[in-house]
């Protein structure tokens, strides 16, 4: 049988083929993927800094990027024994170097040890180097207060990121009605909304209190829970503790009631724990999930499903770019961990130089070695800027009228309420835009200060938001924070 020009899949148009990838061809899970940290706004703020190289004149002379918890991109310095350790690790020769610490030459020679070869360039086990696993666990024994960790629980992965994302590939299953349910709060980290529109899972929103300084209720738990079944099968709660982006630090009795509904809804606990090093607030404490589950006692400490997350990439290190992080799972089936074992191996392994940071990460410098001094210096310098920046932040929006700012518990961010006159919602709605998205565009425009609008992260409808890093320097933040609350005052005038 003759085949037409059009069977071949030409363009009679023009005789071009058809490309066999095109917008209608392709996954259509990946197109509902959006994750507004690196989206729009970022790409315009991109253009306006090649604007800027190119002579351009703006009202501006630098683009500010507090869109991103990206602490060494903003000017934080690196933490000299992570980053001696790791120079160690990539040229071994300078081992015979006088310019290094002893205690940072052992630490070098003990990971090296422990690769393929002694080289960082060698693959690990799928897991991850087994000396780094033992390490991990010891670490997560001494910060739970001595309760058992097993290395053989602890997988580690490229930032926690790729772990999230590798667990929950597990627990997606099942067609129409049966299709799993995720419960993510909102405000969220928009990783979890892109990975379950890739996975095609069901995303189910419960909203944390922004009156109560985004508390997590459990009531709302419910409410979502209720109304999620009646269109799929709700199997997995996911909270961020401290919050991103709402900087928010659970309570030690909040922990143990999300446990307890948790157990009772049969429900797979995931904690996404990256900023427990980030806790500013008097009277807030990092509890971990694991920490609370064991201390409740059976059923929930023999029973309870949990994979808690953690990474280098915050915290006082700030070392994104390494991709390091772990995951350690509580009670999962025996037979899936070895199903999750199979998943990590097809990606053969996490990077080695992210697995030697995580390693002087999770057993910094004792007391007794000589980089103990400088260690603690940097790591307690780094946190009280943090916390001092934290308070700025929150002082400085909360005097703008027409901003309103929860404290800043924890993490990295701030999530300040901005309210936006009716006119400035109805031109953004011509304009086909989110009116927060609007806001954030004209700032950007306007200051170069790029930050990210809160519809990006989920909010309750009517209210408006945009996230902020308090990740500038000092000198930088309060002008920057001032900055901002101006442009809100004349964007409100302008649109009075």
């Amino acid at each position: 049988m003759a085949l037409s020009a059009g069977d071949h899949g030409k363009d009679s148009a023009n005789g071009l083929k058809e490309k066999v990838l095109t917008l209608d061809t392709m996954n259509p899970c990946v197109r509902r993927v959006e994750y507004a940290v690196r989206g729009p706004i970022v790409l315009r703020a991109l253009e306006l800094e090649q604007e800027l190289q190119q002579g351009a004149k703006k009202p501006f002379t630098e683009v500010v990027r507090a869109n991103i918890g990206d602490a060494h991109a903003m000017g934080q310095k690196p933490i000299t024994f992570l980053r001696q350790v790791l120079a160690l690790c990539v040229h071994p020769e300078l081992l015979n170097s006088p310019q290094f610490p002893e205690d940072a030459k052992r630490r070098a020679q003990r990971v090296l040890q422990a690769c393929g070869g002694h080289s960082l360039g060698a693959y690990s086990v799928s897991a991850g180097l087994p000396l780094v696993r033992e390490d991990v666990a010891r670490y997560i024994q001494q910060r739970d207060g001595g309760i058992p960790a097993d290395p053989d629980n602890i997988f580690l992965s490229t930032g926690a990121s790729d772990a999230i994302v590798t667990v929950l590939k597990l627990l997606v299953a099942g067609e129409g009605r049966g299709r799993t349910g995720v419960l993510i709060p909102i405000p969220q980290y928009p990783l979890y909304s892109a990975a379950l529109a890739e996975l095609n899972a069901v995303q189910v929103d419960y909203y944390l209190d922004e009156e109560r300084a985004w508390a997590l209720d459990v009531a709302e738990l419910r409410r979502a829970l209720r109304q999620a079944r009646d269109h799929c099968c709700p199997r997995v709660l996911c909270v961020i503790n401290p919050g991103n982006p709402t900087g928010q630090v659970q309570t030690r009795e909040c922990i143990e009631a999300v446990i307890r509904f948790a157990f009772e809804e049969r429900l797979f606990l995931m904690a996404d724990e990256v900023y427990q090093d980030n806790v500013y607030a008097e009277g807030s404490r990092f509890h971990s999930f694991k920490k609370v589950l064991m201390e409740m006692g059976p059923p929930y400490t023999t029973q309870q499903e949990l994979a808690s997350f953690h990474s280098i990439s915050k915290g006082y290190m700030g070392e994104c770019g390494f991709r390091g992080g772990y995951v350690e799972v509580v009670n999962m089936d025996a037979a899936v961990q070895q199903q999750m074992q199979k998943l990590m191996s097809v990606r053969l392994c996490p990077p080695a130089p992210g697995q030697a940071l995580l390693d002087v990460v999770v057993s910094p410098p004792a007391p007794s070695d000589p980089s103990f001094a400088l260690f603690q210096e940097e790591r307690q310098a780094v946190l009280a800027e943090l916390a001092a920046k934290a308070k700025l932040t929150e002082q400085v929006f909360n005097q703008a009228p027409g901003i309103r700012c929860n404290p800043v518990q924890g993490a990295m961010y701030s999530f300040p309420r901005v309210e936006l006159p009716p006119r400035a919602v109805r031109r953004a709605q011509e304009l086909g835009l989110a009116p927060d998205m609007f806001f954030c565009l004209r700032l950007l425009e306007e200051t170069g200060i790029c930050v990210v609008p809160g519809s990006g992260f989920g909010q309750r409808e009517g209210t408006y938001h945009f996230r902020m890093t308090i990740l500038p320097p000092m000198e930088k933040l309060r002008p920057l924070l001032e900055k901002l609350s101006q442009f809100h005052a004349k964007f409100t005038c302008e649109f009075a």
